[in-house]
């Protein structure tokens, strides 16, 4: 059952809210051993939320929104009583978590089910999570290959039909890499726009929250109910709660799109070239149009993300190195002995650089690129092909992300399955002004009733 299934069930009683938790935590229980999505399992508690839906209904109350939906969250985000490990050795040494995360909060307060916490690359440092500590986590479209990262238990989890929302953050591309890589639906909001109070930081000046579900409708619904403005936490700036799941119904149609040229068709292979020319066929982009300083931005997110990463694990990094993931420990203490003029010079780009993409939305309303530069890599793989050119799979996975988030856009993956990656699936990039996500949203919902962009489980 897809999201809206599952709630209308509930709100029927069709279905209750506990049987809904034990099927998902039945497909958990069948699948996980071959996938590795879940570090945790918080099946006590899903049930008591699952058993407090169902005595609501039963004393004729109004149901929230998202009432009896199971979920599951990337594990660092706070859950009450669980260690926030953060894919990491080091923090398994942390006290449990004294209360939940803001998000978490605000889901449960909307009736979700709260299932369980999702594997990752350690501290979200990477785009494969390929765990050392935990073991990497698979596609479930094939078990050999990646899921993307960091938050690849999230997407994996949603695309194996354990869950049908999952929560992740993205960084440089933690959502939209894995959402590409898995075939699900993802939602990168603008920067400051979700609390995240009670996640655990990785890049406290480029990091995002936000959602991965089976459905366009499964990412507004859990979007709206995570909105609003969080005065205890300083990085979040939304004033206000702007609801996004109405505006679905309004289509494109007038908004002024176009498709992302130059640096984004050059480091993109002909799938990931292919998706993007049916998504904007779809919607009716006609133009190219050129993101200013697309390389420049990928570098200054480098330099931003190494230093202040680096800083906050510097105590650890000093005296507990080989504690570390051994595929981001060099970069972490790389970070730390970046120049603070590095530092610096990269922030004072970034105004700039805000500003020139900014510029971009007023002559478009949304623009359109691939999500990756290829579709899911082998595990363990070291390098992939673009063009002729041989890149680093890792890091060469963010290529066409990480322009992006530096700007703090929002973002909607749609998920596509192109000719030439042996059925594996390759997203596309639906990117808007910064505060709207809802042209985000309603592209990408024109894309799912057009049947080109869907979930295969």
């Amino acid at each position: 059952m897809n999201t809206l299934d599952i709630l209308r069930a509930v709100a029927t009683g069709e279905r209750s809210a506990r049987e809904v938790c034990e099927a998902a935590l039945a497909r958990i229980e069948a699948t996980d051993g071959a996938i590795n999505a879940f570090s945790e399992r918080t099946a006590a508690r899903a049930r008591a939320e699952a058993d407090a839906v169902d005595a609501r209904r039963a004393r004729g109350e109004a149901l929230p929104p998202l009432a009896g939906l199971p979920y599951a969250v990337k594990n660092l985000f706070d859950i009450a009583g669980v260690r926030t490990l953060a894919g990491s050795k080091i923090n398994r040494e942390l006290p449990p978590a004294a209360g939940d995360a803001v998000l978490v909060q605000r889901l449960q307060a909307a009736g979700a089910v709260l299932v369980g916490a999702l594997n990752m690359d350690e501290y979200a440092y990477g785009f494969t999570t390929e765990n050392s500590h935990y073991g990497p986590t698979r596609n479930p479209h094939d078990p050999t290959r990646t899921a993307g990262g960091s938050s690849g238990g999230s997407g994996a989890a949603v695309a194996a039909g354990q869950v049908p929302l999952t929560l992740g953050s993205d960084t440089n591309g933690s959502i939209r890499v894995p959402a590409s890589l898995c075939g699900v639906w993802g939602l990168k909001p603008t920067f400051g726009r979700l609390s995240r109070r009670g996640s655990y930081p990785f890049v406290h000046s480029i990091d995002h929250l936000g959602p991965l579900g089976d459905s366009v409708e499964a990412l507004a619904l859990a979007y709206d109910a995570m909105q609003g403005p969080d005065p205890l936490d300083p990085g979040c700036h939304a004033l206000r709660v702007q609801p996004v799941l109405p505006a679905l119904e309004r289509g494109t149609a007038g908004l002024r799109i176009g498709v992302l040229g130059g640096y984004f068709h050059d480091h993109a292979t002909a799938p990931a070239r292919a998706v993007a020319a049916l998504a904007a066929r779809t919607l009716g982009a006609q133009d190219e149009v050129q993101w200013p300083d697309a390389a420049l931005g990928r570098a200054a997110a480098f330099i931003v993300t190494a230093s202040e990463g680096g800083s906050l694990h510097l105590a650890d990094l000093r005296r507990r190195p080989q504690d570390f993931e051994p595929l981001s420990v060099d970069r972490f203490i790389a970070g730390v002995l970046q120049p603070a003029d590095w530092y610096l010079r990269a922030q004072r780009f970034r105004r700039v650089y805000r500003d020139r993409v900014n510029a971009l939305f007023e002559d478009w309303d949304l623009l359109i690129a691939p999500a990756t530069p290829v579709s899911a890599t082998e595990i363990g793989a070291e390098w992939m092909d673009i063009g002729g050119a041989r890149h680093p799979c890792r890091p060469a996975m963010g290529l066409l992300t990480q322009p992006v988030s530096f700007a703090g856009c929002p973002v909607a993956v749609a998920p596509m399955w192109p000719e030439g990656t042996g059925g594996m699936p390759l997203g596309v990039q639906l990117i808007a002004a910064p505060w709207n996500e809802q042209l985000c949203l309603r592209a990408a919902r024109v894309l799912q009733d057009a049947g080109v962009a869907r979930l295969r489980q």
